[in-house]
């Protein structure tokens, strides 16, 4: 905590800012194409950038990837919404190869693929009046990419294919999911979801590095402090990662993305061979903290060896009110609207405490598949079943006991072990739910 203080109460504010937005030690060169060039086009597969506008102004990125191997001028078949975690983007769909990568995998299955990119990834493209740098760009949470992202999301390609999407999300992309499935508006246009580690309650979350970070207060003094992007690949993110690892975890891990940081209070990096040496900080690392769980489970079949590769894309910054209300569901074990506090709460929703989402309103009529493991230390097993409870519909169920959260997404074995049963739940629904002769897939 030693250093948060020190940055805190030693550094103007004008410093802290620049530390945050300024250029960063951890800084590969950022993405200068669209995702469609620079990921997906190289492999020959066809993929066309669409730009989305929410109806608070955000304009987001969404992509449209098909199969190298469909005829010019057939008819695409169903269209499927991908959503992405928390400090991703559409990019965590593409990153193995043709045969691994679920936004790859989909595609050759004869979906219409459609890669969604929240507010403030680097993929979309910012807003129609407010500054990234300013504090407004970034007054936002999960609540919102429910109630406007992924609601313009689904709109635009219901518009776009005149017909019903199927949805898939991973971690926060399956909270953004429950959250808008609330609303009967948005469930019109969707002809199943897939969640991959459903997350709606975080109560029983056991990762150490997150726990660390609730218990630090974490997302309560950045706020405090005035910074309201939330951007691992800063200066300052280096800072934060440093106090939470400072005495609890190792962060030395001499891959090729250790940057070797000596930090001063005034936002310096000193370049003194001579200086105190710091900790060594490596994004790679982070992302074992963030990911494996207590009691030694880890994932299964996470390849390690592309970690540098993965950082090439990942993270993405996200708003430091998101984690605040990520952090006020493990506090208080509630899927609820984020908490101003109780007058503030008063003015937002006419009540003293945050409206919680009540999963019990989501129509029985809406196919739900899920897939969750038993090594996975966010989406709990605990939460996952009060979630299940709530539901008014019995989804279908995919447990894997040596999963962890993000096997999910980047296992190698993950088309053989997930994917493979998601396909066949969304063939099912789309053979019931359409005449005979009109289903494409």
């Amino acid at each position: 905590m030693s250093l948060l203080i020190c940055v805190f109460i030693l550094c103007s504010a004008g410093e802290v800012a620049g530390v945050l937005t300024g250029g960063s030690m951890m800084d590969r060169p950022l993405p200068v194409q669209s995702l469609c060039a620079q990921l997906v086009q190289p492999t020959g597969y066809p993929c066309s950038e669409h730009a989305v506008q929410t109806k608070d102004g955000y304009l987001l990125a969404l992509q449209r990837v098909s199969s190298p191997t469909l005829n010019i001028g057939s008819q695409p078949g169903p269209p499927v919404l991908l959503l992405h975690g928390l400090f991703m983007a559409g990019d965590a769909w593409f990153l193995d190869n043709t045969e691994q990568s679920l936004g790859f995998i989909l595609a050759d299955q004869g979906f219409d693929v459609w890669v969604g990119n929240v507010r403030g990834t680097r993929w979309s493209h910012g807003h129609t009046t407010l500054s990234e740098k300013s504090k407004a760009f970034w007054d936002w949470s999960w609540q919102e990419l429910a109630q406007y992202d992924l609601a313009e999301m689904i709109h635009y390609i219901y518009t776009m294919t005149n017909t019903k999407t199927f949805v898939v999300g991973h971690s926060q992309g399956t909270i953004m999911a429950l959250a808008a499935f609330t609303q009967p508006e948005i469930v019109e246009m969707v002809e199943a979801a897939a969640l991959l580690c459903p997350i709606s309650y975080l109560e029983h979350v056991s990762a150490q590095f997150v726990l660390r970070m609730v218990n630090m207060h974490l997302d309560q003094v950045i706020l405090a402090m005035g910074i309201h992007q939330l951007n691992f690949r800063s200066n300052f993110g280096v800072y934060l990662i440093n106090s939470v690892c400072e005495g609890h975890f190792d962060c030395n891990d001499l891959l090729s993305s250790i940057t070797v940081l000596k930090p001063n209070c005034h936002g310096k990096i000193s370049q003194n061979p001579l200086a105190t040496p710091v900790v060594l900080v490596s994004l790679s690392n982070v992302i074992r903290n963030m990911f494996y769980p207590l009691h030694q489970r880890q994932n299964c079949c996470f390849n390690n060896s592309r970690i540098d590769y993965y950082l090439g894309y990942e993270p993405h910054p996200s708003s430091s009110k998101n984690l605040h209300h990520l952090f006020q569901m493990i506090r208080a074990g509630t899927f609820a609207k984020y908490d101003y506090g109780m007058w503030r709460n008063l003015k937002h929703y006419g009540q003293v405490n945050p409206p919680k989402f009540d999963l019990n309103s989501i129509p029985k009529s809406l196919p739900i598949w899920m897939g969750y493991g038993g090594s996975d230390a966010l989406a709990d097993l605990t939460d996952f079943n009060h979630t299940l409870k709530e539901l008014s519909s019995k989804p279908e169920l995919l447990y894997l006991e040596n999963y962890g959260h993000i096997d999910f997404l980047l296992s190698v074995t993950a088309k053989e072990d997930v994917y493979d049963n998601m396909i066949k739940f969304f063939r099912s629904q789309r053979k019931s739910s359409c005449s005979a002769g009109l289903c494409n897939i």
